[in-house]
């Protein structure tokens, strides 16, 4: 069963499954310049100066209930054969996932790529999962203390899968969105996830609607 740190771990594995992708396709040598995925809002995104990166974000902007689990019945037993003794919390997660460029094209690249890597990933496994949370350093670099916690999240334990999948918002929905972000807007893409859980103090995660919101530039 996942704990509470499991919104925080499945934005993290989200990230780095983003991160690895990247890496893997050689994006650095396909725009001719360094590239990020990170995890802010975006109006904590820089756009001019020194610190504007081409990149991919990723911002959890809205959690709602999920009543298809919620009114679900549950397993007797966890995964790891545990038995289940209350109802937990069911949730969906949306997320926005934006690309940005400091020159043409950059956008369009890191968008193209982004998507790619997630149909090619419609379900994170747990060996994704807990790949992705355990994560060694790069070498001399120390873990910030929460990506260090997010290792006790119990994310892979959980009894379903985490499962991306398309997610649609209509223009004004868009426009009402990143008006209330306040800030410039940028190529963005819509997924859903969906997700479980809290018992007493404990956060289940069964599926999570990751939401991003196709876009374009104005």
């Amino acid at each position: 069963m996942s704990n509470a740190l499991a919104l925080a771990a499945v934005t993290a594995v989200f990230k780095d499954l983003l991160e690895t992708g990247l890496v893997e396709q050689h994006v650095t040598a396909t725009i001719g310049t360094q590239c990020v995925v990170s995890a802010l809002s975006p109006d904590m995104v820089p756009l001019d100066g020194e610190r504007a990166v081409p990149r991919l974000n990723v911002f959890l902007y809205r959690v709602t209930p999920n009543t298809v689990q919620i009114s679900a019945d549950l397993p007797s037993r966890s995964v790891n054969g545990n038995p289940v003794t209350s109802r937990p919390l069911a949730l969906d997660l949306h997320y926005l996932l934006t690309a940005y460029g400091t020159a043409e094209l950059e956008a369009e690249v890191l968008l193209g790529y982004g998507l790619q890597r997630l149909h090619q990933h419609p379900v994170l496994t747990r060996a994704t999962i807990r790949s992705s949370l355990t994560r060694a350093p790069v070498l001399g670099a120390v873990l910030p203390p929460v990506y260090q916690a997010l290792q006790r999240a119990n994310l892979a334990e959980q009894i379903e899968l985490i499962k991306i999948t398309p997610y649609e918002m209509t223009v004004d929905d868009m426009s009402r969105l990143w008006s209330a972000l306040q800030t410039r807007y940028r190529p963005t893409v819509a997924f859903r996830a969906s997700a479980e859980g809290i018992e007493a103090t404990q956060l289940k995660l069964l599926r999570i609607d990751l939401s991003a919101v196709a876009s374009q530039y104005i």
